[in-house]
């Protein structure tokens, strides 16, 4: 098979996978090496579907002796396999990234033979990019669970990001689904390189997780509440959200023709960025009582439609964190507004001069006890309510720019 196949299959086979962001990582440069982490050398392109196309994007094979029931490469499929040689892998990243046609790897690889074998080649392949190659560019390594720890700290030490997909948002769904796998298993190999790191007196790793959407029936407030765990442990930098792509048949999924549910995946995203710059707790943005995100609004606003008894909220009086919970009102126009009370109190010319966002704030803020919009639910909610449109399959990265403000 030419290296012009094996591409073509395990890019293909690596689509799946989105938590390939680059932002955030720093790698201490070598005098005669080739490459760069620093924001200035690592840029991001996105295709039509919204995934990082910036990185060199693939599985190292797609033999997996798993039978997981939602993966395209399991081991009961009947599909075209390929696997690559670590020299292979080395070669097409130098090469590509030469050409300009790349900033950085995302390795990713199914499980053949076993757990160690498969971390051996992966390692292998880092060595000869850093070692052989100088390699300072970006590398994201998936971590193989069930790999010896010698292995993960080794790859820790050699990748700028490592990752460890739990896949399933519970521990009886991968039972039923993924039955090789457990939430343990899946997290040890993080647990292991975020202890490598600190012994080196380093600062944790970036690490990430990818959980899939809609292929089991867990609600959003289960999801929620296991990000938000898994950030309180230091354990993740980003935790991936995926639709789920209906790709094999199981009478435990959902049928083939089911469409992805590209807006729950969207409302996670809004509602994990909450969690991560805003000072939500999840128990704020789903409850028993409403445990799925409500796709009419995003979750800032649905949250703001049931406490009322917060608002309106005077801008030239309220702390930061309140502002931060005003619908429409992001991090950056929240900052612009506390910069400029510093030399008097704010009116609504001012809010107009500054380019603050009023469509959505107006019904929630006073502006130095002026009201702009009566605070009437009835009136709230029909203003607010989002029309149905067609959301792509979005991976949000660290830049409000791609978010928009909440």
């Amino acid at each position: 098979m030419t290296i012009e196949e094996k591409l073509t299959i395990l890019t293909d086979a690596a689509k799946y996978d989105v938590s390939c962001s680059s932002s955030g990582s720093t790698r201490t440069q070598s005098f005669g090496g080739i490459g760069a982490t620093h924001a200035s050398g690592i840029c991001h392109a996105f295709s039509a579907d919204g995934r990082c196309i910036s990185l060199l994007k693939i599985l190292f094979t797609n033999h997996c002796i798993y039978d997981c029931a939602y993966c395209i490469n399991r081991i009961s499929n009947d599909r075209r396999r390929a696997a690559f040689t670590p020299r292979e892998v080395a070669d097409l990243t130098i090469h590509f990234y030469k050409r300009n046609y790349i900033e950085g790897l995302f390795l990713s690889s199914g499980i053949i033979s076993s757990e160690d074998h498969t971390m051996r080649l992966l390692v292998g392949t880092l060595r000869i990019l850093r070692h052989e190659y100088g390699f300072n560019g970006y590398v994201h390594l998936k971590l193989i669970p069930g790999a010896d720890a010698a292995l993960i700290e080794e790859a820790s030490r050699l990748a700028d990001r490592v990752s460890s997909n739990i896949e399933l948002p519970s521990s009886r769904s991968l039972a039923l689904l993924a039955p090789e796998k457990s939430r343990e298993k899946v997290l040890r190999p993080l647990e292991l390189a975020r202890d490598f790191s600190l012994e080196r007196g380093s600062k944790p790793i970036g690490m990430s997780t990818q959980l899939i959407i809609g292929a089991t029936p867990e609600s959003d407030l289960e999801i929620l509440r296991l990000s938000s765990a898994l950030y309180g442990k230091a354990l993740l930098k980003r935790v991936y959200y995926s639709a789920y792509i209906p790709a094999n048949t199981h009478t435990l999924l959902p049928a083939l023709a089911t469409p992805p549910p590209l807006l729950r995946e969207h409302r996670l995203y809004q509602a994990d960025w909450l969690m991560r710059f805003y000072g939500f707790g999840y128990e704020e943005i789903v409850s028993d009582a409403h445990p799925f995100l409500d796709e009419r609004f995003d979750p800032k606003t649905a949250w703001a439609l049931r406490h009322l008894e917060h608002f309106p909220i005077e801008i030239n009086r309220a702390d930061r964190e309140s502002l931060l919970r005003v619908p429409g009102f992001g991090v950056r126009s929240v900052g612009k507004i506390l910069r400029a009370r510093r030399y008097g109190a704010l009116r609504i010319g001012d809010l107009e001069r500054l380019k603050i966002p009023l469509s959505r704030a107006r019904y929630f803020i006073t502006v130095g006890g002026a009201t702009l919009e009566p605070l009437r639910f009835e009136r709230i909610e029909t203003a607010l309510l989002e029309k149905p449109r067609k959301v792509q399959p979005t991976l949000f990265d660290a830049h409000s720019a791609l978010f928009g403000e909440l």
